[in-house]
């Protein structure tokens, strides 16, 4: 993409309501404009990394056995009624009527709705283990909603929900979710602790937040340092073995982790000094098991083996694709701007003629621009006029993983020079192996 055919409003002062880093930097990096009190349109550049983080979510779920479909966002009040819900959820859900004078409400959740469409098509064991999953805006109506896209009215959401015969069954399916969550965080280029969460009235210990270390995190929580070395499960993971996933389930909550809310501080104190990390955390993951919270109420029943209705058993798992993006920002940024993960960031390669007009460099930079295209790297391409000092200044705001840079001199002797963002490291490289150095194969 050549940056002079693109919409990219880079801000070059810092927005007054920017309070934390991935605010203010998504705003001047041109990824989403403010629409209203936690409101925000995704402009291209912003869209790009949703659609990547998003794939990568749907990719982990599938793989897990999840299922995709979509539903609305607006749902009637009569299913809320059914669970107990429409009355007690509070003013976070916007409460609205139609034309018919019927209650609705702008869905901030999806338990009701995934119940009535279960409870309508499966009435035998033999149809689970089942787990329905959609990517899906929701609108929860914050009191104070704040930190950009961190806690914002409107939002993005990966919500899937499972549905099993018994409570075994369901913490299978809920391991299965903890360890597809380990792997989609990981993949997103961040490192997820998972933290035992309150269960509240339901009990147990099926609720896990995952937290992601950040200096500008909205909690305090202390885990053991062996969290960082443990090894995350690889993609030939088998999550039909129940036995296999729920050991790596268990290596993964045996050692301490906690937030503010779930701290021990007398079993803290029994850990070595030299084994804790005390830390602030940003929450990206949530997983819950809430058992007949919501089919005893709405009639979700399937006939068991021995011939009986049995209510399901069902948990509920959320991450947030729109949150996720500020904290990837949040963990990996420098003075400059953004510095993206590989696997999400919005392009490969931003590509930097420091002479558009002159010649040689023009010549060298279409060169290079068809050849990492068909080397299979997505490319912008900044062609403009702009001076040299704005076009790095720009390139670092959006941090795309690598820059190759080419000027006068450069174009004359044929090479150009490659620059790591995250590292900073510099190397100059012929024209002619550039493809080839950052498509990963040999020249």
């Amino acid at each position: 993409m050549r940056l002079s055919r693109y919409f990219l409003p880079i801000l070059k002062e810092t927005p007054r309501e920017a309070e934390i880093v991935s605010h203010r930097l998504m705003l001047r990096a041109g990824m989403i404009r403010q629409q209203g009190q936690g409101s925000f349109s995704w402009l291209p550049l912003g869209k790009r990394v949703l659609d990547k983080v998003c794939r990568i979510v749907r990719e982990e779920q599938d793989r897990a056995g999840a299922l995709e479909i979509l539903m609305p966002t607006i749902q009637s009040a009569e299913l809320w009624r059914e669970s107990g819900r429409y009355d007690d959820y509070g003013k976070e859900m916007l409460r609205i009527k139609d034309r018919q004078d019927r209650d609705m409400l702008f869905g901030p959740t999806n338990e009701e709705m995934v119940t009535e469409i279960f409870r309508s098509y499966v009435k035998s064991y033999k149809d689970l283990p089942l787990n329905l999953y959609h990517i899906q805006w929701k609108y929860r109506d914050e009191v104070r909603p704040r930190f950009g896209v961190m806690r914002s009215r409107e939002f993005l959401m990966k919500d899937a929900y499972s549905f099993d015969l018994d409570y075994a069954s369901a913490r299978a399916a809920y391991n299965r979710m903890f360890v597809s969550y380990l792997r989609t965080f990981t993949r997103l280029g961040l490192q997820a602790i998972p933290m035992r969460a309150d269960t509240g009235p339901i009990g147990g210990d099926l609720s896990h937040e995952f937290i992601i270390l950040a200096d500008t995190g909205e909690s305090q929580v202390f885990c053991q340092r062996d969290f960082l070395s443990l090894p995350v499960p690889g993609e030939d993971t088998d999550f039909s073995d129940d036995a296999e996933i729920g050991r790596i389930v268990k290596e993964w909550t045996t050692p301490y982790a906690a937030t503010d809310e779930m701290h021990d501080e007398a079993a803290w104190e029994r850990i070595p000094e030299a084994e804790r990390l005390s830390a602030r955390g940003i929450e990206v993951g949530h997983i819950f098991h809430f058992g007949e919270k919501y089919s005893k109420p709405m009639g979700a029943k399937v006939a068991g083996p021995d011939g009986k209705d049995h209510f399901v058993s069902m948990g509920s798992y959320g991450i947030g694709p729109s949150r996720l993006i500020a904290a990837i920002i949040e963990a990996s940024h420098d003075e400059n701007g953004i510095i993206w993960p590989e696997s999400v960031a919005p392009f490969d390669v931003a590509l930097i003629n420091m002479k558009a007009g002159d010649a040689d460099c023009d010549s060298a930079c279409d060169g290079l621009y068809a050849a990492l295209t068909a080397a299979g790297r997505d490319v912008l391409y900044d062609d403009t006029d702009q001076r040299p000092g704005g076009k790095f200044a720009t390139a670092d705001l959006v941090g795309l993983p690598w820059q190759v840079i080419v000027g006068p001199r450069g174009a004359a002797s044929g090479e150009a020079e490659i620059k790591n963002r995250a590292t900073g490291e510099r190397s100059t490289v012929p024209l002619a192996e550039v493809a080839a150095r950052l498509s990963g194969k040999p020249a």
